[in-house]
């Protein structure tokens, strides 16, 4: 036994030491989450989108920090590869343009992760458009922002990309969410009663398009939150087409 432990001793204290490093790292980010929760609860109920956000960027920060230090103090068992990094740090401006041109996208996600964390453009639980991709934003990660569509695609954004360029965000000032929904109306219809039939209260009516086959109105409202804008746009059609048909205007077809 005690000639297993001076042949391995360097492996199986590496061992050990990246071990206690994500159980450190698995319990302290089970701490974050804890405490921040309470202090929550404390103060006004649940996190913020903008505390919830930030708090993920500290967790994953301090949960890289305490592995990759585990890892380093692992390593350093072995005297071989102390001798190697002592050499390269000799050499350490040559190391950093070696590192840096090899991870150069990879800092620039992580940077730009964090920058997006801090500044706060996105929030996780805001409706955004992206290029001409539109979701509900699920994670700001270190590299990557995850996105989720209507119809369940995941849409995983670069944070470089997103920090570059425009990002429409439906939900940042205003938890409500526009809905605008198109109904026709025969050419020979009275648009102007049309116009007034239709609105109401917290709904607008415009008219949008004007062909030989028909008027186009779009008429819009407002949803309370992102989640409840399908189920208002069917509402507002069903409450359309009844509204024309029972005034004797009869719709050609919605969009």
């Amino acid at each position: 036994m005690a000639s297993f432990w001076t042949d391995y001793r360097d492996e199986i204290t590496a061992v050990v030491t990246v071990v206690i490093a994500l159980g450190l790292a698995r319990f302290t980010d089970s701490y974050l989450v804890k405490r921040a929760g309470r202090m929550a609860s404390a103060v006004s109920g649940p996190l913020s989108p903008v505390a919830t956000t930030r708090l993920r960027l500290v967790r994953r920060l301090v949960s890289a920090f305490i592995v990759a230090f585990g890892i380093l103090l692992a390593l350093s068992q072995f005297d071989g590869i102390t001798r190697v990094a002592t050499g390269l740090l000799a050499s350490s401006a040559v190391l950093g343009i070696v590192v840096g041109f090899a991870a150069r996208q990879t800092l620039a996600n992580a940077i730009a992760g964090i920058l997006l964390a801090i500044t706060q453009p996105i929030r996780i639980g805001d409706l955004v458009t992206f290029e001409d991709d539109t979701g509900t934003v699920e994670d700001v990660r270190l590299t990557y922002t995850y996105l989720r569509s209507d119809d369940g695609r995941r849409i995983i954004i670069p944070n470089e990309r997103l920090a570059q360029n425009t990002i429409e965000n439906h939900t940042i000032i205003d938890p409500r969410v526009r809905v605008a929904v198109s109904v026709w109306i025969p050419p020979d219809a009275d648009s102007t009663r049309a116009l007034r039939t239709l609105g109401g209260e917290d709904i607008d009516v415009q008219i949008a398009e004007i062909d030989k086959e028909g008027v186009r109105l779009e008429v819009g409202t407002w949803a309370r939150t992102y989640q409840e804008r399908g189920a208002v746009a069917a509402g507002l059609r069903a409450q359309c087409l009844e509204t024309l048909r029972r005034e004797g205007l009869s719709s050609k077809a919605d969009a």
